[in-house]
């Protein structure tokens, strides 16, 4: 067995090596055809070092970055060539490419940024924070009460942009001797302003419910999914409903472990098939796309596993129901929204219609539901996010020039 480890170990190497080649040569290929920043224009970077894999993290920022940049020069600095390859396709903001640290030298001696976002804990930051006459900036790439939420990373940072209330408390309980009143400014979820897209249904009197589940994890512990022990009954009760329609986006990588969970994400799939082609009114939709957007946005009610669906959701300030895992095992942390969430079980499965309409429509609920959205988010109004967003950068701007007038720098 070891043998066999050590070979796919070996193989999965050389090609993310072979990759990694292929890269490097199609950027040489494109680099110098991309526009070059004059020098001093950059105020504000976004510091990804992460590689293809994790450019969710930087992805769910582009719009934000995108509006930030109408009054402010934005750059996005990439450590990895398969990741500037697809930012070069993707970035709505310039890109520049760092691949070594004298490549950053270089960088900040040319554009000397005011300001410096980090999305992730990535161990090659400290190879950008280094750099002083900046603002070091952690913004993360979502909000959820995970351990990850409160690590003392925190404090290498001089300020962190949080989401609201809920991040306060977190942070005031796990971090020792951190001025929270200084280093952290509350400003939402400033992606949820841009959670758009046009739906792939016609906006009717059906009430359109999300069904958002996770996979089936790769441990006890995370056994959140909740297609085979709820999904299917789900589907079946909701799309049996004429009042309702099915918007059903799993997990892209349901199934890959369980033979018994990926069965059951293709009995929906087929489910959904069959309803449409009986009633070609209903415009039930099984989404595997990559945008995630209007479904959170459109959604009248969601129902999604322990995942940061849960976050995303709750960022809308629209209806929620959390799947209650059926394993024993499954980590379940029973603080914060999670403590007072509105659970649906395997067994309650069969009525998930009429819990639907109580989550849509109860006012016990909706005031439920308004607590946390308000403790975890503040103000959800659209655009109030993106407002404090833009408050929070020229905050840190303005403290910049103060201590560079103090210093007698400029």
């Amino acid at each position: 067995m070891p043998i066999i480890s050590d070979a796919r170990t070996a193989l999965r190497l050389a090609g993310r090596l072979l990759r990694s080649r292929r890269s490097r040569r199609e950027l040489a290929r494109r680099l110098p055809s991309v526009p070059a920043l004059a020098p001093g224009s950059v105020e504000i970077a976004v510091y990804f070092a992460d590689g293809p894999v994790n450019m969710y993290q930087v992805r769910q920022w582009y719009a934000p970055l995108a509006e930030l940049a109408a009054t402010h020069t934005v750059a996005i600095i990439a450590r990895s060539p398969g990741t500037m390859l697809a930012l070069l396709d993707e970035s709505p903001v310039p890109v520049v490419y760092a691949r070594q640290v004298v490549d950053l030298e270089q960088f900040v001696e040319q554009q000397a940024p005011k300001i410096v976002f980090y999305v992730n804990q990535n161990a090659r930051n400290f190879q950008m924070m280094r750099y002083g006459r900046m603002w070091h900036v952690f913004v993360n790439h979502g909000e959820s009460d995970k351990m990850y939420m409160t690590t003392n990373q925190f404090k290498a940072y001089d300020y962190a942009l949080i989401a609201g209330d809920a991040a306060r408390g977190r942070l005031s309980e796990a971090l020792w001797d951190y001025d929270l009143d200084t280093r952290t400014i509350a400003i939402g979820r400033p992606q949820a302003d841009h959670f758009a897209g046009a739906a792939p249904y016609p906006a009717d009197d059906r009430t359109v419910v999300l069904y958002a589940p996770t996979w089936e994890g790769d441990r006890a512990a995370a056994a959140y999914g909740s297609i085979a022990s709820h999904g299917t009954t789900i589907a079946e009760r909701v799309l049996a409903s004429p009042d309702h329609r099915l918007v059903y986006r799993p997990h892209p990588r349901s199934g890959v472990l369980d033979v018994a969970y990926k069965a059951a994400h293709e009995r929906i799939v087929a489910a959904i098939a069959a309803a449409n082609a009986a009633d070609p009114s209903a415009h039930h939709v099984y989404d595997d796309g990559a945008e995630l957007g209007w479904q959170l946005a459109g959604a009248d009610v969601a129902i999604t596993d322990i995942s940061a669906m849960i976050y995303d959701r709750l960022a809308v300030g629209k209806p929620l129901i959390v799947t209650r895992p059926v394993s024993a095992e499954a980590d379940v942390d029973e603080r914060g929204y999670l403590s007072d969430a509105n659970w649906l079980t395997a067994s309650d499965a069969q009525d998930v219609v009429a819990r639907v309409d109580a989550a849509a429509n109860d006012p016990a609920e909706l005031a439920k539901l308004q607590h946390w959205v308000e403790r975890y988010f503040g103000d959800t109004t659209p655009g109030a996010a993106t407002k404090r967003l833009h408050e929070a950068v020229e905050q840190l701007l303005a403290r910049w020039r103060t201590v560079a007038a103090a210093r007698g720098e400029r």
